[in-house]
């Protein structure tokens, strides 16, 4: 039994890894899409069911034209560059959502909700662009597959192999659905969460800091306004925040620090 489950598991590594767009850092994806993206479709419809969402208005049509320019940037890049099969089941969707939250978030398959609260921060379209270009980009990195993969196995061997030899798929919805929830961190121990979970929390922010400049430059955004708005919030936030080391994402400073040294880079994409 021991061996056949080490044999499982060389299996997992050598048919989940893949190579994120741009960085080309190896990241595992053992969940199927076809297994992700429906639960992620249900939840975010249930998120609109349950939410004033805003539609006609100046501010909910400009969202819908920042996230479809990128989306549209986002799409040539990979085509060109023969990873189109990323989007394979993407449904995409630009939601303003009447909240005072300041957030904003994409799930798998190109759900995005944008907040309302966010928008004196973002202040004008390219700044919108920053924070859109950001959260898309995790979907495009499939950070959220691969945040579930290694849960999975952080929760149990078996529960990683049953996602590879499918026997999840014959699951009922509510049990697969435990599954994700637990592999994306609901029920980790805190060595796990310390030791693993929040510096590769901590990795994918960056990562889609990176990308996200990238993909608004190429929009055809000026990608020196995510240095500009991550000012803003850092000025905004005030108050006690955690110390990095305990942060799931990095701090303001290195955060504008790593998006000034990612300018060149971004700019070269930049047409005015």
């Amino acid at each position: 039994m021991k061996n056949a489950l080490i044999a499982m598991l060389v299996i997992s590594f050598a048919i989940g890894c893949q190579k994120v767009p741009i960085t080309g850092r190896k990241q595992l994806k053992l969940v199927p899409n076809e297994q992700l993206l429906p639960l992620s479709f249900t939840n975010y419809k249930g998120v609109l069911d349950t939410s004033q969402v805003v539609r006609g208005t100046s501010d909910a049509e400009m969202i819908r034209r920042v996230g479809n320019r990128l989306r549209q940037a986002m799409e040539q890049y990979l085509n060109a560059n023969n990873l189109g099969n990323r989007l394979a089941g993407f449904q995409w969707e630009f939601n303003l959502i009447q909240s005072p939250q300041v957030n904003a978030w994409c799930m798998p398959g190109g759900k995005v909700a944008f907040y309302t609260g966010i928008l004196p921060y973002t202040q004008n379209e390219a700044g919108a662009a920053a924070v859109m270009g950001h959260e898309i980009s995790h979907a495009i990195a499939e950070h959220g597959n691969e945040r579930m993969s290694e849960g999975l196995l952080a929760n149990g061997l078996i529960q990683g192999g049953q996602i590879v030899a499918g026997t999840a798929a014959r699951s009922t919805g509510n049990q697969v659905n435990s599954i994700l929830l637990q592999a994306v961190g609901a029920a980790l121990p805190i060595g796990y969460q310390v030791g693993r979970a929040l510096p590769h929390s901590r990795k994918q922010e960056s990562e889609a800091d990176h990308l996200g400049v990238i993909f608004m430059a190429m929009a055809g955004y000026n990608p020196q306004e995510a240095v500009t708005f991550w000012g803003r919030m850092a000025k905004a936030g005030g108050g006690q925040k955690p110390p990095e080391f305990l942060s799931t994402h990095p701090s303001d400073e290195r955060r504008i620090k790593d998006l000034q040294a990612l300018m060149p880079e971004a700019m070269k994409y930049y047409k005015r």
